[in-house]
């Protein structure tokens, strides 16, 4: 447990400010418009919607039991891999869940259709967001993992296996099928915008600085980021002089603060950036097989 307590720093911060502010968006999505098109998505969210429907408890307040009981099985089960953001983004969309639920008391939008598809999408990214962060919100992907440890079933099709079962249950209580499609027409759009925001977060460059002052940029870089600079000995052709090279690999999201620690060390450095297909390592994506 002690592993999960970490100072908290301006990068901390920031991060659960970003988390927070698409945690806002998911619950926008929820509250102001599948709900009152009565549209029921995936996941534990999903599930607090039937309820809901059925016997009007509050949305938020489900989600939080649920979630909490799902969070002291897999801390049991599998530990505290979950992490403290996990446990703080169910907090915060569970009190965000009950007070905006309480506050959206009408459709903002009165065609189905278009709820569906603003649902889908307002959810997907605020959901693309919190996963840019390294955080998640808990319930199917706690279940995902669980299985996971005892059965070699990939996680994602856990979690797609479950949120077309949660979809289909609402024909047990609007006994429509239109209901179930547009249900999974949100489904679909809401993962679509997941991977397109959460691909786009986890894309890196390469990038290759050249300036007298490298040995400031690398410090900057190493202590504003936490990344790894490697130092190349070169040799202008022209000129013949020696000099050094700043290889750096970073996540596209992180780029421009090195554009920033550039001009305000070397406004006459030279580099060049160029998008990388794939980086495994420390500080990046794992090597699977």
């Amino acid at each position: 447990m002690k592993d999960m307590i970490k100072p908290i720093t301006l990068q901390t911060v920031r991060s659960h400010s970003i988390i927070t502010f698409g945690l806002l968006l998911n619950a926008l999505a929820w509250t102001a418009f599948l709900i009152p098109a009565e549209i029921t998505g995936g996941g534990i969210t999903g599930v607090s919607t039937l309820i809901f429907y059925a016997i009007g408890f509050p949305l938020g307040v489900t989600y939080l039991i649920i979630n909490a009981i799902l969070i002291l099985i897999s801390i049991k089960i599998l530990g505290t891999n979950f992490g403290v953001k996990t446990i703080f983004s169910v907090v915060v969309l569970a009190f965000l869940l009950s007070l905006l639920q309480r506050f959206i008391t009408k459709p903002i939008v009165n065609d189905v259709f278009l709820s569906t598809v603003i649902g889908g999408i307002l959810g997907g990214a605020g959901i693309g967001i919190v996963f840019s962060q390294g955080s998640s919100t808990g319930g199917t992907d706690i279940i995902a993992m669980i299985i996971n440890k005892y059965r070699n079933i990939n996680p994602g099709r856990v979690i797609l296996y479950i949120d077309i079962f949660i979809i289909a249950s609402s024909f047990l209580l609007f006994r429509s099928l239109e209901k179930i499609v547009y249900g999974y027409v949100a489904m679909g759009l809401t993962s679509y915008t997941i991977d397109l925001l959460f691909t786009g977060s986890k894309q890196s460059v390469q990038m290759f600085i050249f300036s007298k002052k490298y040995d400031q940029i690398a410090n900057r870089i190493g202590k504003e980021l936490g990344r790894g600079i490697t130092i190349i000995d070169g040799q202008g052709w022209y000129t013949g002089e020696q000099t050094k090279v700043l290889l750096v690999m970073v996540k596209k999201p992180e780029a421009s603060q090195i554009f920033r620690i550039i001009k305000e060390i070397d406004q006459n450095a030279f580099m060049s950036v160029n998008n990388v297909m794939g980086v495994y390592g420390q500080g990046f994506e794992r090597i699977r097989t």
